[in-house]
């Protein structure tokens, strides 16, 4: 027979609570059994701990972010009845353990940031790869759908593997151009995984993908700065002009 113990916690709500335990085992032991097994179920969330702070001394951040050092709880509490504020927990095992004061208005957006952070956690998952097949004598139309596709499948954030079957002698350069129009389609979004190779038999292939934040933002610099030097050369021709023609005004006017 495993042996058990009945204790009474505040984890229990109905008072008592039977724990499997070791044959010798103490209310503590029983205590730490269930705080581990309380924790490790607990959904993370963000709260107000109210006014009775276990803790004489807390190192207090303050609801602009100020650290505010060791604080005693009565000088905490009487800070939160001056403010309308809240306390909540950040770091209850540091010594002494870190809480912040909030306003309830702080507390519903660090929820809704929380609860957004969550749902976005449980979507990730393992990254899909589709793959489509196809010959360098595609039509237009049939490349375009094809590349609609692969645009659909980039936009989940899916791996993409393309490849190409050489027909009546097009080459590999022609694959090559292939994967470049379909690249060019996506400029904001998608790169290369695997860059385009040849395989046996006349085929190509490569593997395109999202681009990261940092891959996006990089790539956003570089379009603005071009579009900043493109603005500099056209004001540098339009210079270019005016000069030339007040060159040309003098000797018109001598004539």
């Amino acid at each position: 027979m495993i042996p058990h113990t009945w204790v009474e916690l505040e984890q229990s709500k109905g008072g008592f609570l039977s724990v499997f335990t070791k044959q010798f085992c103490t209310y503590e032991d029983a205590e730490e059994k269930v705080n581990k097994k309380s924790n490790s179920n607990a959904r993370k969330t963000i709260g107000s701990v109210g006014r009775k702070i276990p803790h004489r001394i807390i190192h207090l951040i303050d609801e602009n972010g100020e650290d505010k050092g060791p604080v005693h709880r009565a000088d905490v509490i009487r800070i939160m009845d001056e403010r309308e504020l809240k306390l909540v927990a950040l770091k209850e095992t540091a010594d002494p353990p870190v809480f912040r004061l909030m306003s309830g208005q702080q507390i519903h957006e660090e929820r809704l940031q929380l609860r957004d952070k969550q749902k976005a956690s449980a979507k990730k998952g393992p990254v899909q790869q589709k793959e489509l097949t196809f010959t360098t004598t595609i039509g237009q139309h049939d490349l375009d759908v094809k590349v609609k596709q692969i645009q659909q499948w980039i936009e989940k954030k899916h791996h993409v593997k393309v490849t190409v079957q050489e027909k009546k002698g097009d080459g590999s350069k022609m694959m090559q151009e292939l994967f470049g129009q379909i690249l060019e389609t996506m400029p904001d979004k998608a790169t290369y995984l695997s860059p385009p190779r040849v395989l046996k038999e006349g085929r190509s292939m490569c593997v395109y993908r999202h681009m990261s934040e940092k891959e996006l933002h990089a790539y956003k610099r570089k379009e603005k700065e071009k579009r900043m030097q493109e603005d500099n050369e056209q004001k540098d021709k339009s210079m270019q002009e005016d000069n030339k023609m007040e060159a040309t005004e003098p000797h018109l006017s001598k004539q």
